[in-house]
């Protein structure tokens, strides 16, 4: 078994695209949520709420056959793929070309110009908007296979369109292919795009927000005034290595990957469930071979859903008890989907090595129905851990846990 470790980390979202801006802004506990004015015609559509990144621009640098084959989801992870190879040092490097290097992402979906373009097809008989990379900017493993052309991987592509765990799915596996020894370098992660009809998938479920007049207060996760999630977007990048290969060549580490544990409910698609998502948070223990009382902090799924608030917190108390540590940063970004998982852990590996922990934004008084544990509210948090786990759970009953260790 190989050890496998963090050499670079990058993602793009509403409050920043390196760790210093979106610190500030979690600091200041000011959200990247603001109302939708542009969703006004969407008339049967209730929430006005999301978090968009309304300043991201592709680098001049890209060329326009590059960006031919991407739509925003892909611009997003690639552009965050970028950031993370500059940041691990391997940026333009040879190696990642020589199939040492695969490729672990995803989405919720392809990016949806496209799919609109096709359902016109199909309604009105015409191919207005369609040419020879329609479906390329359309299909599921689009942020994956974007990634693996623009920089030219060829090693193992896994695509992990799997909703809200698409991300950490992405690094999971990526761990498990390197810890397996398949090869030594891995870009896992994943991203998502703002759409409305992401927006609907959640307002059909009256599991959306309807705070449209106030949206810096919600969502709130955790917290008995919730009324529903909020949808953001963005991507999230990093990069895997092989612990030799890292030190070979002088790479600085963020952290070890030590766990990860994933499973389905085998139930319902959209209701979650308490015996399922404890059980992936024990596999990733197994996995890491450490005992509950190891972790300092989780990082909680934390959408402001009501029945998934409860499921994952009575889940987390049952397994680590009502000391736990836990927050979530959807209430500073929304719900980015495909993306949450890979932000979410950079997050985590970021608090972890220095030391502060981000609040849950809105969080004035916890639902009574939640598991007993120590909800972070108001100020950033000081603790040294050593260990820290990030869950995710999905549409599908898909629940994911990744547990990161502290690299000294």
């Amino acid at each position: 078994m190989k050890r496998v470790v963090v050499t670079g980390m990058a993602g793009i979202t509403s409050l920043g695209s390196d760790w210093a801006s979106i610190e500030a802004h979690f600091v200041a506990g000011r959200s990247g949520i603001r109302r939708m004015d542009e969703w006004d015609r969407f008339t049967e559509l209730n929430t006005r709420l999301a978090g968009p990144i309304d300043d991201f621009a592709v680098p001049a640098h890209w060329t326009r056959k590059q960006l031919r084959s991407m739509g925003r989801v892909s611009r997003l992870a690639v552009g965050a793929a970028e950031q993370a190879l500059q940041d691990a040092g391997l940026l333009g490097n040879p190696i990642i070309r020589d199939g040492r290097m695969g490729v672990a992402c995803g989405s919720s979906t392809g990016s949806t110009d496209e799919i609109k373009a096709f359902g016109n097809m199909l309604l009105n008989s015409v191919a207005d908007g369609l040419n020879a990379n329609s479906y390329v900017r359309m299909m599921p493993h689009t942020t994956a296979a974007n990634i693996s052309i623009f920089f030219g991987l060829t090693g193992r592509l896994i695509p992990t369109s799997s909703a809200c765990t698409s991300g950490s799915q992405g690094i999971g596996y990526a761990y498990e292919a390197i810890k397996f020894g398949r090869l030594p370098l891995m870009l896992a992660g994943g991203a998502e795009e703002l759409c409305p009809t992401e927006a609907m998938v959640f307002d059909a479920l009256y599991a959306t927000s309807l705070k449209n007049d106030a949206p810096h207060t919600s969502p709130r996760p955790y917290d008995n005034g919730r009324d529903g999630l909020v949808i953001g977007e963005g991507g999230g990048m990093l990069v895997l290595e092989e612990l030799e290969h890292a030190l070979a060549r002088g790479a600085h580490i963020h952290a070890e990957i030590v766990g990860f544990g994933s499973n389905a409910d085998g139930q319902h698609t959209t209701r979650p469930e308490v015996g399922t998502m404890r059980r992936a948070m024990e596999l990733a223990l197994e996995d890491a071979g450490i005992g509950a009382d190891a972790i300092g902090y989780v990082n909680g799924h934390g959408t402001a859903t009501e029945q998934g608030d409860i499921a994952e917190t009575l889940a987390t108390s049952e397994l680590f008890g009502k000391h736990m540590p836990i927050s979530s940063q959807k209430s500073f970004l929304g719900h980015t989907l495909g993306a949450c998982g890979a932000l979410e852990s950079w997050f985590s590996i970021e608090m972890m090595n220095r030391d502060r922990y981000v609040p849950t934004l809105n969080l004035d008084e916890v639902d009574p129905r939640c598991g007993e544990l120590d909800y972070l509210r108001g100020e950033f948090r000081v603790m040294h851990n050593d260990y820290v786990m990030n869950n995710n759970f999905a549409f599908g009953g898909v629940n994911t846990s990744l547990i990161f260790r502290r690299w000294v």
